[in-house]
């Protein structure tokens, strides 16, 4: 069974909380009196727990902010694109971001944790061209990667189809589009099973994924900037859909 290190206060308190059974061991800093909470947390669940100098955490996770604590643990498989219809079959209304080539580790960290706090349904990448779950998009995703279902697939234009047959609508973030993400008809979508598709941080969505999406909106940007990073474009998106939907009572 494949081990993984995760590091980070809130990225292991969240592993704790919600599968406390994939977690095999602690290190924790010695003495880090802030972290007796957690350790608390650990021992009331019978995980073993070692006390270490930052020397010996930094070799464990070399290049990642560990604030003190990394954990051995067994990390939750992917999703294929069966198992992702499956799940979305199972929920009442679903919201599904769908990632097109984002590659930069903390960005998918960070759009995780948007998805967990907006009550997605699952976050969708591409197996080719895109980064998978690194300690550091581990830790960026505040724990949200060891219980949130990740899918990654092999042709995401496929799956964006095999989505639609399911019943849900895809829109797609595109600078250039007509249409704004703030408009009332968007709403009228967004109340209903829905997938976000966002492209990548350079070239945002690729032709063949952007033909895929039923339509096309833009994020106005009435400020001096002409873009957004990903992860807040992505961000404003899935809560746009949360007002859209807290509007009407969903």
């Amino acid at each position: 069974m494949r081990r993984e290190l995760i590091g980070g206060v809130h990225a292991v308190e969240a592993l704790l909380e919600h599968a406390p059974e994939r977690v095999i061991r602690l290190w924790v800093k010695a003495g880090a009196t802030r972290l007796d909470t957690l350790v608390t947390q650990a021992q009331s669940a019978g995980i073993p727990i070692e006390a270490c100098a930052d020397g010996a955490l930094d070799r464990r996770l070399p290049n990642t902010a560990h604030q003190g604590v990394v954990a051995e643990f067994t990390p939750q498989a992917p999703l294929d694109e069966g198992r992702l219809l499956e799940r979305i079959e199972q929920t009442a209304v679903p919201l599904v971001i769908a990632l097109d080539g984002v590659q930069d580790p903390n960005n998918l960290g960070a759009i995780l944790r948007s998805a967990a706090a907006s009550g997605a349904s699952a976050v969708v990448t591409a197996k080719d061209r895109a980064c998978g779950l690194t300690p550091a998009a581990r830790k960026a995703s505040a724990g949200a990667s060891e219980w949130l279902p990740l899918a990654v697939v092999t042709n995401l234009a496929r799956t964006l189809e095999r989505l639609k047959t399911a019943g849900l609508w895809s829109i797609g973030l595109e600078m250039g589009a007509d249409e704004s993400i703030f408009d009332d008809a968007v709403d009228e979508w967004l109340v209903g099973p829905v997938v976000w598709v966002v492209g990548s941080e350079s070239d945002g969505l690729r032709t063949l994924t952007a033909q895929r999406c039923d339509r096309r909106v833009h994020i106005p940007m009435p400020g001096p900037m002409e873009s957004l990073n990903v992860s807040v474009a992505a961000a404003v998106a899935l809560f746009s859909t949360v007002r859209a939907r807290a509007g009407r009572g969903s």
